[in-house]
């Protein structure tokens, strides 16, 4: 194998692949990346067996192969190296790097000791554009539990109907759903890991192109392709919680509050919150305003937020953690809080719509 490409080139495609390396494995050639050389064309390969990414680029080939090389090592030389022309050759378990005065040689392994990713059934392919995939994963995935103890709750549903995509994920303490527009009348639903999601968003987010990406689900796996990479996952076996089950249809009290102003008062509110337990804050609700107030050891704070009300008055506790996540998730400028009792779920809504909705569980306070 041997070729020339740019670093910069080489840089990127490097930093998307290496998302699928595994760092625990103890299995030597997953903490490689595959490098395959054919036609001008150079394709990079990662996978921790959970999620494989592969990725294209455009390169020079003077002859053709593929070798395996250590990810962590190959990604910190590319990256040092200056923004050059790069030429690499592999040849006898050898891997010769060079760029302008630098020269690396380092360990290559066999390419055919590399797990094949395989391909999807692509008879089905939906079609979807890449800003309503990355907004549903960052309005979803923060609400997945990360205790591998509790099974499909480290995922995340992917719901299709009437050409929508609903997009849900709980952890027993609070549940977030999204939907928006999705090119498909057929009705299917998988589940997929939420770390995976997440990298998925990072490498939706790095791309600059606008378009539209398609997605392609099996009973095993989900494969996400756009116009340089193919990302495939494995999906989750089991049946999601049916949770609109779970979701209160009625209130006892509604407030509209300023989404800015609401975050940036849980959040000061945290900084005493953080110091006792659960993240504690209180929410005195009354008339036309929100009091937040924390205590600690450390000391107490108070912040008075203005707000549109209606109905009954009340005290709640929130961890202000799972609160703050669900105001840095959305973008409008302002939501609709329900809610019925110190111990019933809060709903946060948006003004108008239905595009996503949430569910907080209170923790109980003292009154007093």
């Amino acid at each position: 194998m041997k070729f020339t490409c740019s670093q910069g080139a080489l840089a990127r495609a490097l930093n998307t692949v290496s998302k699928a390396v595994s760092i625990r494995t103890t299995i030597p050639i997953l903490k490689g990346i595959l490098l395959t050389v054919k036609d001008n064309e150079l394709t990079m390969t990662a996978s921790d067996l959970d999620l494989s990414i592969e990725t294209k680029l455009d390169v020079q080939s003077v002859e053709d192969g593929s070798a395996v090389v250590n990810s962590k090592l190959f990604s910190e030389i590319i990256r040092k190296l200056p923004n050059a022309v790069v030429k690499m050759e592999e040849e006898d378990g050898k891997m010769e790097i060079t760029c302008l005065g630098s020269n690396f040689s380092i360990i290559s392994l066999p390419a055919d000791e590399f797990p094949a990713i395989g391909m999807v059934n692509r008879l089905n392919k939906i079609e979807i554009k890449k800003d309503i995939l990355k907004d549903l994963i960052k309005k979803t995935t923060f609400a997945a539990s990360i205790d591998e103890k509790k099974g499909i709750l480290v995922g995340c549903l992917l719901k299709f109907y009437e050409n929508k995509l609903e997009m849900a994920a709980l952890d027993g303490f609070r549940l977030a759903v999204a939907n928006a527009e999705a090119g498909t009348e057929e009705e299917r639903s998988v589940v997929i890991p939420a770390r995976i999601l997440i990298e998925i968003q990072k490498i939706l987010m790095e791309s600059s192109e606008e378009e539209d990406i398609s997605l392609v689900l099996d009973n095993k796996k989900a494969e996400i392709i756009t116009k340089e990479t193919r990302i495939v996952s494995r999906l989750l076996e089991g049946e999601f919680i049916k949770y609109n089950d779970i979701i209160p249809k009625t209130y006892k009290t509604r407030c509209i509050v300023n989404r800015e102003e609401m975050l940036s008062g849980i959040e000061r509110a945290s900084l005493l919150a953080k110091e006792g337990k659960n993240n504690l804050i209180r929410l005195d609700v009354s008339g036309s305003r929100i009091v937040i107030t924390s205590r600690s050891e450390e000391g107490n704070s108070k912040e008075i937020i203005s707000t549109e009300c209606e109905g009954e008055d009340l005290i709640i506790g929130f961890n202000s953690k799972y609160v703050s996540d669900v105001l840095k998730a959305v973008n409008d400028e302002e939501v609709v809080l329900e809610m019925s009792s110190p111990v019933s779920p809060c709903l946060i809504k948006p003004l108008e719509g239905e595009s996503y909705v949430y569910l907080v569980l209170p923790v109980r306070i003292s009154v007093n």
